[in-house]
Order: structure tokens, then sequence, then C-alpha cells
């Protein structure tokens, strides 16, 4: 054999016998365990996080613009009763 053979075979016997070993139960039960726990939570993704975070920033800047457009419409609004009272 070769010895990268050797080694492939090696590396493959050494994680057929982490797959078959008690600690790889444990890691399952434990990430199970974990996982219900959490989802008693009320937990959003880390994607939906960001998505709404992007839904939130374009709708402040929405509002930004809309508040200066009401500014803009009132003060147009002003000047014109202004220029038909006198």
């Amino acid at each position: 054999m070769k010895p990268h053979e050797v080694l492939q075979d090696i590396q493959t016997k050494f994680s057929d016998l982490l797959k078959n070993s008690p600690a790889k139960d444990v890691e399952r039960n434990v990430k199970a365990m974990l996982t219900q726990g959490f989802n008693k939570f009320d937990l959003v993704t880390r994607e939906e996080f960001d998505t709404q975070a992007q839904v939130l920033t374009r709708t402040r800047l929405r509002l930004e613009e809309l508040e200066r457009r009401v500014v803009e419409l009132e003060t147009q609004l002003t000047s014109q009763s202004a220029a038909k009272s006198v």
C-alpha cells in the first residue's frame, strides 16, 4: 500500500470507530435536548433577524422621507395662505 492509502484507511477506520462510539450517542442526545429546549423559546434564525432588520431600515428611511414631504407641504400651504391674506 502507498502511504496515502494507509493514511486514508486509518482515517476511515477511525471515523467508523467514532461513529459507533458512545460519545456520538451522547452528542446526538445533547443536540436533541438543546433543540427541544430552544424550541420552547420564541427565537428566530439569524436570517430572519437580518431580514427584519433590513425591513426596519427601509421603513425608517421611508418614514423620514414622508416626514420631510409633510414639512415641505406644510410650508407650501403656509406660504400660500400668507399670500392670499395680503
